[in-house]
């Protein structure tokens, strides 16, 4: 048998074990016919359901139709082996999720509402299992018209198409998006019912025992929820077997895009119920004449995010004097502290049910502070080296009255300061640096001795300042360790007698580091939103052509000036950023700066001198860090990663002569004049690497480069590519470059794909192969002659498009070359400037499921695209800017970086590298290790269903399994540690309304920053509402946007 054909079905291996149960004799299969009443089998309170239009379904024994895959035939290639065995991998799981939804109903819900008398009346039975049969009804549709792909296997091979017809329909998104949205409620009225009815708890351990493979009704109502995220991954599988060419490729890169689809909007309905859910359930324990009621009432509130943090205060010595739980809501505009108002014991000593379910907590709001008032201080800034108002000790008093009560009387009058967290971390590290410096100047002074002494000679000193950098080690660490999970905030309090403010300084033990940088960033960014240019920045067009602010958007977050020197009017060229890890920037600074790294801003003067910018953007606010001229205007940047140590061994040991060329990131520079400047990064030095010029001084309108040349788009219509060298990545001088013919109008853009090169001239666009440079073909990309291509950028599968003409963007597929979607940006820009029908694109960048387009007027528009490699198509209807340039859109370029994953470690982590291993239930998935294996490798985050099941992961409830005798070591787990939590109670109930996360969601390997930046003439906010002034039209400026961090 061939290797990966071997490899791919260990792989699999354990997919199907829920699915060899040897057949039933009563399997049913399920007839469609169209119905426009409710099924007359139906029990007693289906007919309180609102009916959806759905097809109503009927069993019969129709055994023999169950998609079945015949004896493989002989002759097929190990790809089409492969492609066989994920077909059968997608039918038996499918097989396997419709019995378990026929399971559902037939062994659970009907049996409910038969049973007399009854454990769980009819209403509560249609909200615990509301929509099952839907589900049933869509999938079972399926399951018939997968049984016919299955029988034309062999002959046609094709799949995908069958994915995109049965579900895209909007039909299979409303009955999901119901379950899902419903799915947390009911599993709280089963726990409720569980803790309250011992009958209907006998009644679900009596049907798990009965079952072949013991799973608990959690185990199978879960299912639906796992179900898109399976889909994907089996089809992604399919799509990497799948060689370009075959018929269904670019069916399953649709499919692939469809299902990306929905589950992302399954997401975001999930997401805007429990926000809904979290501020009405705050909104109850307030008083209903209180102003945070009336605010909280008002629909003008969103919750940003919403976490279980504990408060610890401390005393002036850092000892512990008390901590507590509180539930902490950020708002768009208020943050509010809670106590969880949970009392588990009555008066009677018996457990109290009310307080628990359905809809969870009590809260009994214990502060409220608006976002401009709150500030975070690390350790370290309470210092008088600190920037924090808290500094301004003339003005300024910083208490904490919780501790002030527990401080002696004498104590209290003598301290208007209150340490909280580690004491003094900070100011011992300074005593320390100070005892190390004095320790230094002993050292150089004993050095001068012309005697020896004993205990006084050069070794003892050395000994000292040793010892003394050792404790220095020591107390930075234990500041960076008591930064990681500890979020201090100043809040405003009530003056003191004399009229001066009182701040209150109250400190929270977040869960993990991940969810301390979360709450930072998202507080930073949460206070810039709230400024006059973020109220809105966004505009949403709607169904019903209103126009509202998105909840999800880029927030612009700075706005400054592209030069330095103003006396010159110079014109923007292009930008790019160069990612540098500084291992300077501190953890706190973490979440609050821009994408870390030096942003690169080239332009200049038409037929005269050049100018670059470049930008530290390691802080909140841009820096100019340098700034220097070039001959010539500059018209583009490409910036040239380090090649990777695999890389470099592939090329084997570097010549003499380019042993010269430093092997680090490098910026290239296109300019007007034909010059070609290559220079390293800025903490090298920014020293020029390389010049050089193209051929026939042509000016070089772009650059692109891939692992063995860089290409650059010349004026003339040709292309000049020049080959790498194999030590530092660049070329030789020396040596001439190829040239590519493209044709006799200039080449605007480039685009370099995997084995393949891309350049544009007129409308047309010519794809050369990557390795022997020949042209392969050419095909047109717009259909007048006048409409050339200025842009190109890829996502996906797919290359969109912008033109010199019209204001209509194309989507074109990477390998069949055909055009899949064409979309006409002015429809767009209207809802912010009404009656500008004449657009033009001027900028494209694609990042984090945006396509960003830049226009002629000046603002920007955002078009939701998938993230997965199908096909990038328009989605949604986007959202238009508010915030913009007073001329074209020059430019759009990313900053992104990836921070280091040993921020995300907590000290346990730190302490024991083996729990970062997977337990074993962790290992293994609620219906076998379908889901756990596929995931295993390189994926894409923030694509899949994103449902966290925290509501239900953390029941009151031990994690028991019924089994009655444990697996053996070679026998897997049948489902997760979740399944049996909802039975049985815990001897801490309190640990569900706590909700305190999970384990395995606190553990992230990395977590990546982002910001847009476009650069145009001016800036302008085109909001009819908004009184900002607008800068001088001439100025270049750039707008940077942020968006929060990538979690």
């Amino acid at each position: 048998m061939h290797p990966r054909v071997s490899m791919w079905r260990r792989r699999h291996r354990d997919n199907n074990r829920d699915n060899n149960r040897d057949d039933q004799d009563n399997r049913n299969y399920v007839i469609v016919h169209a119905s426009s009443s409710s099924s007359s089998s139906s029990v007693s309170g289906d007919s309180e359901e609102e009916e959806l239009g759905f097809l109503e379904v009927q069993e019969t024994d129709m055994k023999q139709l169950l998609p079945e895959l015949g004896p493989m035939p002989e002759g097929l290639s190990p790809q089409q082996v492969i492609r066989r065995h994920i077909l059968g991998s997608i039918v038996q799981s499918e097989r396997s999720y419709v019995d378990s939804l026929r399971r559902i109903l037939q062994d659970y819900r009907n049996p409910l509402m038969e049973m007399e008398p009854k454990v769980l009346s009819a209403r509560k039975c249609q909200v615990v299992f509301f929509r099952v049969k839907e589900i049933l009804q869509c999938h079972s549709m399926f399951q018939i018209a997968l049984s016919s792909r299955v029988a034309e296997w062999d002959t046609a091979e094709k799949i995908g198409d069958l994915f995109v017809a049965s579900f895209s329909k909007s039909m299979v998104l409303d009955v999901y998006s119901e379950y899902v949205n419903n799915f947390t409620g009911a599993m709280s009225l089963i726990k409720k019912a569980c803790l309250t009815k011992p009958a209907f708890l006998e009644f679900l351990k009596k049907r798990q025992m009965g079952s072949v493979d013991r799973v608990t009704l959690y185990g199978l109502m879960v299912k639906p929820i796992q179900r898109f995220p399976q889909f994907i991954l089996l089809l992604q599988d399919m799509l990497k077997n799948t060689p370009k060419g075959h018929a269904d490729r670019l069916s399953l890169q649709l499919a692939l895009t469809e299902l990306e689809t929905l589950a992302e909007k399954l997401n975001e309905q999930k997401r805007l119920a429990d926000q809904l859910a979290e501020i009405q359930q705050l909104t109850k324990s307030i008083s209903d004449r209180s102003s945070l009621h009336k605010l909280l009432t008002s629909g003008q509130r969103q919750l940003l995010l919403c976490e279980t943090l504990t408060e610890t205060v401390y005393g002036d010595r850092g000892q512990l004097i008390k901590s507590k739980e509180r539930k902490v809501f950020l708002l768009n505009d208020m943050l509010v502290c809670a106590n969880i108002n949970f009392k588990p014991i009555n008066t009677r000593g018996q457990l109290e049910i009310s307080s628990l379910v359905p809809l969870g907590p009590k809260y009994i709001v214990k502060w409220n502070a608006a976002l401009p008032q709150v500030q975070v201080v690390e350790v370290g800034q309470e210092g008088s080296g600190g920037n924090s108002a808290a500094q301004e000790k003339d003005h300024l008093v910083v208490q904490n009255v919780a501790s002030k009560r527990h401080m002696p009387s004498s104590q209290a009058s003598t301290h208007n300061k209150v340490y909280l967290g580690p004491p003094r971390l900070f100011q011992e590290l300074q005593d320390l640096q100070k005892d190390l410096a004095v320790v230094e100047q002993i050292t150089l002074l004993i050095s001068t001795l012309h005697g020896t002494y004993q205990n006084l000679n050069m070794t003892v000193a050395q000994d000292w300042c040793l010892a003394l950098q050792r404790l220095v080690r020591v107390k930075e660490e234990e500041i960076h360790s008591a930064n990681k999970c500890r979020l201090r905030l100043l809040l405003p309090g009530k003056p003191d007698k004399s009229g001066r403010p009182i701040s209150v300084m109250v400190v929270f033990i977040t869960p993990n580091p991940l969810s301390k940088i979360s709450w930072v960033n998202r507080l930073h960014l949460a206070k810039i939103a709230l400024r006059e240019e973020n109220q809105p920045g966004w505009l949403c067009p709607e169904e019903d052509k209103k126009s509202k602010a998105p909840f999800r958007c880029p927030i612009l977050v700075c706005r400054f000036s592209a030069f330095s020197s103003r006396a010159l009017d110079l014109q923007l060229g292009a930008a790019v950023h160069s990612p540098v890890h500084s291992s300077l920037l501190g953890f706190s600074a973490v979440s609050t700066s821009l994408p870390q790294g030096y942003l690169w801003v080239g332009g200049g003067q038409d037929g005269a001198g050049g100018q670059v910018e470049i930008f530290s953007l390691n802080r909140c606010v841009p820096r100019t860090v340098k700034s220097f001229p070039v001959a010539s205007r500059v018209l583009c940047v490409e910036y040239i990663p380090e090649r990777n140590e695999a890389e470099k061994e592939e090329d084997g040991s570097p010549t003499a002569a380019d042993q010269t060329l430093p092997a680090q990131p490098a910026i290239c520079l296109g300019l007007q004049d034909g010059s070609i400047l290559v220079y390293g990064s800025v903490d090298t030095g920014t020293q020029c690497l390389l010049t050089d010029k193209s051929p026939g001084h042509q000016p070089v309108l772009c650059l692109k480069h891939n692992a063995d040349y860089i290409f650059a788009g010349l004026q003339d219509g040709t292309v000049a590519a020049f080959p790498r060298s194999n030590a530092g990545g660049l070329w030789d001088a020396n040596v001439e470059p190829t040239l590519l013919t493209v044709g006799l109008a200039p080449v605007r853009t480039l685009l370099t794909l995997d084995d393949a090169l891309w350049a544009s001239c007129g409308n047309q666009i010519t794809v050369f192969d990557a390795a022997s440079l020949k042209a392969q073909q050419t095909f047109e990309a717009h259909p007048e002659a006048e409409a050339s291509v200025t842009h190109a950028i890829k996502a996906g599968s797919g290359v969109w498009m912008a033109f010199l003409l019209g204001s209509s963007i194309r989507l074109f597929h990477t390998e069949t070359l055909e055009l899949l979607q064409e979309i006409n940006v002015a429809t767009r820009t209207t809802f912010a400037l009404p009656g500008q029908k004449n657009v033009r694109v001027t900028s494209l960048l694609i990042c984090q499921g945006l396509l960003w387009v830049g226009t002629d007027l000046g603002i920007l528009v955002l078009l939701p695209v998938p993230r997965l490699e199908g096909i990038p198509k328009i989605t949604g209807k986007g959202m238009v800017s508010l915030n913009g340039h007073c001329g074209p859109v020059e430019f759009l370029a990313v900053a992104l970086s990836t921070l280091a994953p040993d921020i995300l470690k907590s000290d346990k982590e730190e302490e024991d590298p083996a729990a970062e291993a997977p337990s074993e239930e962790e290992a293994e998935g609620s219906e076998g290790t379908e889901s756990h294996h596929l995931s295993r490798g390189p994926r894409k985050k923030g694509v899949l269903l994103q449902y966290r099941l925290r509501s239900t992961t953390h029941l009151p409830g031990q994690r028991l399994s019924i089994r009655e005798a444990s697996p053996g070591p070679g026998t897997p787990a049948e489902h997760t540690e979740e399944d049996g939590s909802v039975y049985e109670m815990a001897d801490d109930p309190d640990v569900w309304v706590r909700s305190r996360p999970c384990a395995r969601e606190a553990h992230r390997k990395e977590i990546s920053s982002l910001a847009v930046v476009s650069g145009g003439r001016g800036y302008r906010n085109v909001n009819p509402s908004g009184k900002l002034p607008a800068n001088s039209e001439t100025d270049s400026t750039l707008l940077m946007w942020q968006v929060p961090l990538i979690l």
